[in-house]
């Protein structure tokens, strides 16, 4: 037993003895706290020029609509030139938007149109990082090594989720917002400089290109002069594969599921159904991001390779289960639970599915078939929201009811295939 643990751990840390994984892990958790820096700093600083929700609305909204409508340029471009490149500019660019904006506050000069200029063009060039840094990992560690690397970095993502809107909000109370967009600056400025710092990993000769590098050995790519048909080209490979169109499908469901009952639901939960308060929100919600920490850790320290179509059908019914039984738990005990294990499922599978992404897919169309998922679950999320707070009003088991009814028939249709079952 002790050799075991001995063993998930070495295997759990062996990306991090590399240098280059250091820098990616840091610059990563970087960028993202300097992007709850930045959600809390626009909307403290709206708020305070406007006194208007719906003003607040319009600034997160020009933020959204770019990255939702440039995701798929920016795994084309990512494919084209360089993932570190497109990682290590576009954290600059934010670092000095950043900066002007904190400027601009300071000086008293700040409108609500230079706002929403400003979160325009955040959005847009953050665009270009996301998909950049969920395809950049095969060309910083070995192959065996993605799923415990993709393990720490899934833990630095939660943990830098949790801190930045938390400091944000303490800068923000100490100082003021336009304080807070500087030290969002300097939090991009420093991914940067991490970012520049990685070595990719030598590639043997005539082996396909790394997700760090141009296109080399994808056949669509050599071809593909136009960005347009650059991405159309990323889009024939995901849809055109039954695995890769299983995990988009996958996700999409997830996605729907999560989005709205993860919000809508956990709140009415809390409030109706429980008879609770804010703190039972930050319970549920706490003990969905533990659970997930949890489950990443352990799926990172496994040192076999499980067949993936079963893990993912396995992930749909797991989240099919829990989403029910939330409908029909009665205590805050149990609704607790519920969560934690349904964190824990989606933590561990997502290692697994992430990694067997960038071992699977030619590095030459890595980061368009990342950009591919992310534009999907843009697109779901919402609706998710809409349909979940509609259904809502009549209490939390039909809404609970139709999200479990959803992820039950995508893991039925995931274990109908047998090219997916036999997915490794």
């Amino acid at each position: 037993m002790a050799s075991t643990l001995v063993d998930a751990r070495e295997r759990l840390s062996a990306p991090a003895r590399l240098p280059s994984f250091r820098l990616l892990w840091l610059g990563q958790s970087l960028s993202l706290l300097g992007d709850g820096f930045s959600y809390i700093a626009f909307s403290w600083i709206t708020l305070g020029l406007t006194q208007s929700t719906l003003a607040l609305g319009y600034v997160l909204a020009f933020q959204a609509v770019p990255r939702a409508l440039l995701t798929l340029v920016g795994g084309s471009l990512s494919d084209k030139w360089s993932s570190r490149t497109l990682m290590k500019l576009s954290s600059w660019a934010r670092a000095a938007l950043m900066a002007a904006v904190g400027l601009a506050g300071l000086t008293g000069s700040l409108t609500l149109w230079m706002l929403c200029g400003a979160a325009a063009a955040f959005g847009a060039v953050d665009a270009f990082f996301q998909p950049a840094r969920a395809s950049i990992l095969p060309s910083v560690v070995d192959e065996e090594q993605l799923a415990p690397a993709n393990a720490l970095l899934a833990v630095g993502t939660k943990v830098a989720a949790v801190l930045g809107p938390a400091v944000g909000g303490m800068v923000v109370a100490f100082s003021n917002a336009p304080v807070a967009f500087l030290v969002d600056g300097v939090c991009f400025a420093l991914c940067g400089l991490c970012v520049a710092g990685i070595r990719p990993l030598p590639r043997p000769a005539g082996e396909g290109a790394a997700a760090d590098g141009p296109a080399a050995s994808a056949g669509p790519s050599k071809a593909e002069v136009s960005l347009g048909a650059r991405i159309r080209a990323g889009l024939r490979y995901a849809f055109e594969d039954p695995r890769i169109r299983t995990i988009l499908a996958v996700d999409a469901a997830v996605t729907f599921c999560q989005a709205g009952p993860f919000t809508v639901g956990f709140a009415t939960l809390a409030k109706v159904d429980l008879h609770g308060g804010s703190a039972t929100l930050g319970l549920l919600n706490g003990a969905l991001a533990g659970g997930a920490m949890l489950g990443t850790l352990v799926g990172g320290a496994v040192g076999s390779r499980p067949r993936i179509g079963l893990l993912i059908a396995a992930l749909a019914g797991w989240l099919a289960i829990g989403t029910g039984l939330l409908g029909l738990v009665g205590n805050t005990a149990g609704a607790l639970a519920t969560v934690l294990a349904m964190g824990f499922g989606m933590g561990f599978q997502g290692v697994f599915g992430l990694s067997w992404i960038q071992r699977t897919i030619d590095g030459s169309v890595l980061s368009r078939v990342i950009s591919v998922d992310m534009v999907i679950g843009y697109a779901v999320a919402p609706l998710s929201l809409i349909l979940c707070g509609a259904l809502a009003q009549s209490g939390t088991a039909p809404m609970f009811a139709v999200s479990a009814a959803v992820l039950a028939v995508t893991a039925i249709g995931i274990l109908g295939s047998r090219t997916v079952r036999e997915m490794r």
